[in-house]
């Protein structure tokens, strides 16, 4: 099995939600998700921010679909750390 570690995304969103609030959503998805949110630039209706998340465990599709929920776009994956184990037979 190969767990997602860490994963950091370009996203362009709305201004609202807010940052803090989108950060919040994404960090409920998992109990021990770290998520380190940067605003990389703004204009008058939209803002993009580099979103970094670490867990145990990181379920992507998750995120995405809690990233869309809150309005914003997944321009792209920039970093991925994952790590394989072994399987029990």
């Amino acid at each position: 099995m190969v767990a997602l570690k860490r994963i950091l995304l370009d996203v362009l969103k709305p201004h609202n939600p807010n940052n803090l609030e989108l950060a919040k959503a994404i960090a409920a998805i998992g109990a021990d998700y770290r998520v380190c949110l940067a605003v990389d630039e703004m204009d008058e209706k939209t803002e993009t921010i580099r979103i970094q998340i670490e867990a145990e465990t990181v379920d992507f599709e998750a995120v995405q679909k809690a990233i869309t929920a809150m309005g914003g776009a997944l321009h792209s994956i920039d970093e991925v750390e994952v790590q394989g184990g072994f399987e029990s037979e």
